[in-house]
């Protein structure tokens, strides 16, 4: 559940375009005005950060499409602002929240490809959760954006948020637990072992 969380974080930061020559996929967009697309992304990409430092989840759902699409990292699916603000009160300020507080840090692997008034955009995040049982941990991961402008601004359409399964934090503790498991079942096996020898050692000496 914790993982699900970065799925959340990302979302709220993946506008991002990195620095360098505007690139735009759709034709007839003249370099000016993807530039100017870019910086856009880029001043959408530091408010959203402020407002997540913040908290400010008003802000941060400002900025997503009515109907927004999220997919978190274990295939939960949530659909529209309330669904998200939902998502994020029962993770981080319900009574049963499991995050006392995170910071993430996100990267782009290229400019956001746009097609006309869509948006592609893609890379990865580092996201830093501190849990309410006192974990620290921080988990590498990978999200995929689609973006639509709408007027003069650029929205958040869909949201697909991932790590990598097989070598992740959560995991490793999973198998330092079932380690500890392993060997406490052992040990107990071995001494039940002993105490049951002992007892029919003595019911045949006594026979």
């Amino acid at each position: 559940m914790t993982r699900t969380l970065g799925g959340v974080v990302a979302l709220l930061l993946l506008l991002v375009a990195a620095p360098g020559q505007a690139q735009d996929a759709a034709a007839g967009g003249a370099p000016a005005d993807v530039e100017a697309t870019h910086n856009a992304l880029r001043a959408l990409k530091q408010d959203m950060e402020d407002a997540l430092n913040k908290q400010d989840v008003d802000r941060l759902l400002s900025h997503l499409t009515p109907d927004v699409v999220f997919t978190t990292m274990n295939n939960d699916v949530r659909v529209g602002k309330d669904a998200i603000r939902a998502y994020y009160d029962e993770m981080m300020r319900g009574p049963n929240r499991v995050v006392d507080k995170i910071t993430a840090k996100f990267e782009v692997d290229d400019l956001t490809h746009l097609y006309g008034n869509t948006g592609l955009a893609w890379g990865s995040s580092k996201d830093h959760y501190v849990l309410t049982d006192g974990t620290d941990i921080v988990i590498d991961g990978r999200w995929t954006c689609t973006l639509v402008r709408e007027g003069d601004k650029w929205l958040i359409a869909a949201f697909h948020y991932s790590t990598n399964v097989f070598d992740n934090p959560l995991l490793e503790k999973l198998k330092y637990y079932g380690g500890i498991f392993i060997a406490v079942a052992t040990l107990g096996a071995l001494l039940a072992g002993f105490i049951v020898g002992r007892m029919t050692r003595r019911q045949k000496a006594t026979a």
